[in-house]
Order: structure tokens, then C-alpha cells, then sequence
């Protein structure tokens, strides 16, 4: 029953915020029903008495579908068209498959055994995956295009949003998922040339950006051997509580501390970084102040003001940018297929989930823009059964 309504409970259990907490009837006055918990329980049995031994279709299909990437989405989209009885080819540039479920989220909050597991039944499925394949360079479109009856793009969101402030391009100021990646394919034994290693030991890191991701890369630089870290959002303190603002069952605006946030560092809110500095090339320390959050006029969206007299500067030999992302990126897939895509550069679609070239198919953050991974693989089944009604289930 769990299966039916979410294929991978063992990733969302793991990783997921849980909306669907927040959501919940019994939150209006009490705690939600720890759905989440629930969830990961009941799957994690499942594998542990050997309920989830492969489930191969009894009937194949004629028709061909290549996935291009392998992260949530992807894998929820060769979930559902495999199961249907079409023949499934997942191709990922990196050299495992995962997407960021192995490349953006350490270790400490997804162990990769459990995302092997899961790779290792799809395999036993039928799935097949093609690692190290970077499609426009070593297979063209049209090779896609000539083998297979449909194609899914499932690229993700790949551009990270930049700070354009003085000193930027100071060695030691990082994308935080570049530091990120790097620490997992470390841990995975992967090669990684010495001299790009980007490592907190022994160093004062500086974290822009409040969310998960910032959160990842506090909990990365503690494990790694931090002297001190540093957590900077521009946004102001959320309540402890649910805000008014956000009632039941809205995404409730409250401040949320993760496991890294309690094992050490410090937050800051209303905070903005106008300078980098340093010497000889280096990052030593960012200038920041202090901002209120105000709107022009009543009803108006606020926005940041700098508080005068508030700068202040701070110690810093290695700075992460996680503010977030702003597209998908340079594609040559897209390029070459001419697809669609919005001011952003995010692919466009119909509610089949199909790019503006027939049979091409999208899912994910490289539509939608980044956001959960529960709601990638959402998007991933929805254009799974897109890819079925074209091919005419």
C-alpha cells in the first residue's frame, strides 16, 4: 500500500521535510501523526524480512525509453515506466547513479548503502543504468532519438545563485554544492586531484545561505575539522512556533534547527555580505551588515534595508555560497533539440510533461525549479504516465 502512493519511502523517510506533517488534521491543535517516521519504518521492514525482492513485469513491451539523469526524478520516472513493461535505459554523466541523493546529501543524512539497495532491486528489475555518459558528448540526440520511442529529461537544477559583491573571485569562496559533492565523492572512494580538494580543516567557515543545503555544509565542515563555522541568512529569525501568517495546513513559517545545527556552529539572521577581502589571492574576511526587512507600501512584499551603522566584519578562510539555485544551466541536449524554455532557462512543457519537440519529455527541478525531492519524484511519475499515454497505454 505505502509502495502505491510513494516508490521510494526509504529516501523521502530519510531526507524529506514532511509537508505532509504539516498538513495534517491532528496538527490544527496537537502534534501531527509522525507520517514520516511511519513511512521509513514500515519500509525499512520490508527490506529487512525480504519483502522487497524484485518485482520484474510479468509482460514486456516493445517500446524503448532513455532517462536522462538518474536523481529523484528519474529514478521515480524508470520506476513507473519499468513497472509498466517498457524497457527502461537510465543514462547518468557521473560515475554512479543517484543524482544528488548521492552527490549533494552527505552521508549523515543518507547513508549510500540505502540508495545502492534500492539501485540494486531496480537493476534486478530490469532498469538498466549507464553511468559515465554525458549525452551531446559521448551520444548524440540523435542516437537517443533513432534507439528509443521516448526520452525524459531529468537534469535537475544545476546553476547556483552567485554573490556579485567585491572580492568574489578570492580563492577559498566556494559553490556549497561543489563542496559537497567533492565530500561524497571522496567518502565513495571516487578520485578527486588533490590540488581542487576544497576542505574546513582547521579553518573558520563562513556559510551564506539558511537552508538544507547550508545546513549540509555546516555539518560537513564540523565532521571535516572546523575551528569555528558560521551560518549567515538575510532573511529575518523565524518564530519558534507556528507563525499567524502561515496558518494550518500551510507550509508553517517557523525556525527549524537540523541535527547539524545541534552539533555546533552559530546562526545569523538579517544578515547581508557586501565585500569578501583578503591577501595574496586568499579569502580572509567578509563585510557584512545587518538588514531590516521593510516594504515600500502597505500590502507590498518586503524587502532587505541595511541598518546604518550595523557593518561588522568577520573571520573567514572558507566561505559557501548556498543561496539556492536560479535554472538548470547550460544543457547541450537542449540546445540541440531546440526545446522551449521559459526567461530562466527552465524547460517548458504541457500537462503530459512533453517539451515543445514531440516524444521529448521533462521531470523534475530542470522544469520546475529546484525544490523537495519528494516533490521530484512527484513530477517524475507524473511524467512517467505522460511518456505511457504518448506511447498509447
Amino acid at each position: 500500500i505505502l509502495l502505491q502512493t510513494d516508490p521510494f519511502p526509504e529516501f523521502t523517510g530519510a531526507i524529506c521535510p514532511a509537508p505532509c506533517e504539516t498538513a495534517c488534521v491532528l496538527g490544527i491543535n496537537d502534534d501531527p501523526v509522525s507520517i514520516r517516521a511511519i513511512e521509513l519504518a514500515i519500509i525499512e521492514k520490508g527490506f529487512a524480512e525480504g519483502y522487497m525482492a524484485p518485482r520484474p513485469p510479468s509482460q514486456r513491451r516493445t517500446e524503448q525509453v532513455a532517462v536522462v539523469g538518474s536523481g529523484p526524478a528519474g529514478l521515480a520516472a524508470a520506476q513507473i515506466l519499468n513497472g509498466s513493461g517498457y524497457n527502461v535505459t537510465v543514462y547518468e554523466l557521473a560515475a554512479n547513479p543517484g543524482g544528488i541523493l548521492r552527490y549533494g546529501i552527505p552521508d549523515f543524512k543518507l547513508e549510500k548503502r540505502i540508495l545502492d539497495r534500492r539501485i540494486a532491486l531496480m537493476s534486478d528489475e530490469g532498469v538498466v543504468f549507464e553511468t559515465g555518459v554525458e549525452i551531446g558528448v559521448d551520444i548524440s540526440h540523435r542516437y537517443l532519438q533513432d534507439r528509443f520511442d521516448a526520452i525524459m529529461l531529468t537534469g535537475g537544477a544545476r546553476e547556483p545563485r552567485d554573490l556579485d559583491v567585491p572580492g568574489r573571485r578570492l580563492d577559498g569562496i566556494h559553490f556549497a554544492m561543489d563542496f559537497l559533492v567533492q565530500q561524497n565523492m571522496l567518502l565513495a572512494g571516487e578520485h578527486v586531484e588533490h590540488d581542487d580538494r576544497i576542505t574546513a580543516n582547521h579553518k573558520c567557515v563562513v556559510i551564506l545561505g539558511g537552508g538544507d543545503t547550508g545546513s549540509d555544509c555546516l555539518g560537513t565542515s564540523l565532521r571535516q575539522g572546523a575551528r569555528e563555522v558560521s551560518q549567515f541568512e538575510i532573511l529575518p529569525e523565524p518564530p519558534a512556533c507556528r507563525a499567524g501568517s502561515t496558518p494550518w495546513p500551510q507550509w508553517p513559517l517557523m525556525r527549524r534547527d537540523s541535527s547539524s545545527h545541534k552539533e555546533g556552529g552559530q546562526r545569523c539572521w538579517s544578515v547581508t555580505t557586501e565585500a569578501f577581502g583578503g591577501k595574496n589571492g586568499c579569502v580572509e574576511y567578509l563585510d557584512c551588515a545587518e538588514v531590516e526587512w521593510v516594504a515600500a507600501q502597505p500590502g507590498a512584499r518586503p524587502s532587505p534595508r541595511k541598518i546604518s551603522g550595523s557593518e561588522f566584519r568577520v573571520e573567514a578562510e572558507l566561505v559557501l555560497l548556498a543561496m539556492g539555485f536560479v535554472g538548470p544551466g547550460p544543457n547541450r541536449m537542449v540546445a540541440d533539440l531546440g526545446l522551449e524554455v521559459d526567461q530562466r532557462g527552465f524547460i517548458k512543457h504541457n500537462d503530459n510533461h512533453m517539451t515543445s519537440r514531440s516524444g521529448i519529455f521533462v521531470a523534475g527541478d530542470m522544469s520546475a525549479g529546484a525544490s523537495l525531492v519528494v516533490r521530484a519524484i512527484r513530477s517524475g511519475i507524473e511524467a512517467g504516465c505522460g511518456v505511457m499515454r504518448y506511447l498509447g497505454q
